[in-house]
């Protein structure tokens, strides 16, 4: 009973409300012209916080799930280099892929055959359990961001006209 509520309560950590924004929220409505826009002494936009977001979900799944891993380059793999996505389907596919990769993390979280506490065969101590509080941590903190780079831009809370 105590390991299917903690794999429970794992899962239900990565899309959290309880304490901060979710993710869906965070990017909810937010008008196309002010995805690749950076708030004055701001080193980033919208899109290169969701991109970031995106690919760093990607990297600890694929970390938890492939014996072939291949470790991505740090700071230049984790970040777009373009403030502006290519296009808007670029901006939904990056949700969408985002949205995809947490339900296989709160799938792998609730897995009965997955020893949350066990090492990662093909890891260098890491844990099952490490890496998706890892995930949950770091995604809360860029929410914040994305929420206070959308207030500067006037586009907080969603559906609120941005400033002209």
């Amino acid at each position: 009973m105590a390991d299917s509520s903690i794999r429970e309560h794992l899962a239900k950590l990565l899309s959290w409300e309880d304490a901060h924004t979710s993710f869906e929220a965070a990017v909810g409505d937010l008008p196309a012209e002010l995805r690749g826009t950076k708030p004055s002494h701001l080193p980033y936009s919208p899109w290169q916080l969701v991109e970031h977001l995106r690919i760093t979900q990607a990297d600890i799944l694929d970390f938890c799930r492939n014996p072939k891993y291949r470790e991505l380059t740090w700071p230049d793999d984790y970040w777009p280099s373009s403030a502006s996505p290519p296009d808007s389907a670029a901006w939904d596919k990056s949700v969408r892929d985002f949205l995809r990769d947490r339900a296989a993390l709160q799938d792998l979280s609730r897995d009965p055959k997955i020893k949350l506490e066990a090492r990662i065969p093909h890891s260098e101590g890491q844990t099952y359990l490490r890496e998706i509080l890892l995930v949950a941590d770091h995604t809360a903190y860029h929410i914040g961001e994305l929420v206070v780079v959308r207030r500067l831009l006037g586009a907080w809370p969603p559906g609120r006209s941005a400033k002209a």
